[in-house]
């Protein structure tokens, strides 16, 4: 997949004609899926190469500034580009989404953006908007594009009746509800970061953990116990574990900024210190708790782990 950075004003790009999807794809979610996989379907059957064009940063953070630390990503930038690759697309288009941009008429994003980048044939859910105040609508996409572009319009994804989107995706790991985010993803939600030092109190415990550095951008799980897998950069090898997230309170009276993410591998031996370690959510124990010191938090560790070992268990017989 050839990854193509675009901005406005943006000159032609001496590419092949494509059809292409429409989104900003935040979580790559089954919705966003299906919207990619007709590109790709339509791209084949006209002899054509398939495209996706998404925006950063969110359009939030620029026309909401004040609100801008509120933003929080379901996948970084890097992890939304692996993902895509991953379904057969063959360009990405990454468009700065800044002031000028953002101002846009709907003619002029369509002229700019699609018509004289060669796209034949735009792809994009019932609800994609596009131009200035997202007055552009799939329904207005001939109008705009003077009938030179055909269009597909793909219909909401369900399950159990309500909509997959990012924002669902959201709420639901803001509550700690790993499972249902997991179902509607199609994928177990991960996050990716560097090994950093702790206080080690956990070797002293007998539970060693990694400390796991996480972009400030990316939306954490709500703070909590749960079944992780493990896997550090390069290692095709995953480990099961169990993960905490959260302050510390046995410990800490005062609550740090941010959230510490702690992993526990089961039977690990080796330094895992600044390295890259992706740990995969499954399932949610339990809330966190402050215990009234070490032993009773070893004791809660100790069966938070058999339920851990019991859950994995269960999930090799299925």
């Amino acid at each position: 997949m050839e990854v193509i950075h675009m901005s406005y004003p943006q000159p032609a790009l001496n590419i092949e004609p494509a059809a292409l999807a429409l989104g900003f794809f935040d979580g790559v979610h089954r919705g966003h899926q299906k919207v990619i996989r007709h590109a790709v379907e339509i791209a084949k059957t006209k002899g054509i190469k398939s495209g996706v064009m998404t925006f950063y940063p969110h359009p939030k953070e620029i026309l909401r500034p004040d609100e801008a630390d509120q933003v929080k990503y379901l996948s970084t930038l890097d992890e939304k580009i692996n993902l895509i690759d991953a379904l057969g697309v063959d360009y990405l288009f990454i468009v700065t989404f800044d002031e000028s941009f953002a101002d846009l008429s709907p003619q002029q994003f369509v002229d700019q953006f699609l018509i004289r980048q060669s796209v034949r044939h735009v792809i994009a859910g019932f609800d994609y908007t596009y131009g200035r105040m997202g007055k552009g609508t799939m329904e207005t996409l001939p109008f705009h594009s003077r009938g030179m572009l055909e269009r597909t319009v793909v219909n909401k994804v369900k399950s159990e009746d309500e909509k997959i989107s990012s924002t669902s995706i959201r709420d639901s790991l803001i509550k700690g509800d790993i499972e249902k985010v997991n179902a509607y993803l199609g994928r177990v939600y991960s996050l990716t970061g560097h090994v950093e030092q702790g206080d080690q109190r956990g070797r002293t415990i007998g539970f060693p953990t990694a400390n796991v550095s996480i972009d400030q951008k990316t939306l954490m799980p709500a703070n909590g116990v749960y079944a992780v897998t493990v896997r550090t950069a390069g290692e095709e090898k995953i480990h099961k574990g169990i993960c905490n997230i959260g302050f510390k309170p046995t410990f800490n009276d005062k609550h740090p900024e941010t959230p510490v993410l702690e992993a526990h591998i089961f039977d690990y031996e080796g330094d895992l210190y600044d390295q890259e370690l992706s740990v995969s959510f499954h399932k949610f124990i339990r809330g966190e708790q402050k215990f009234s010191g070490p032993d009773q938090l070893v004791r809660q560790i100790n069966l938070d782990s058999e339920q851990v070992k019991a859950f994995f268990a269960g999930k090799q017989k299925d």
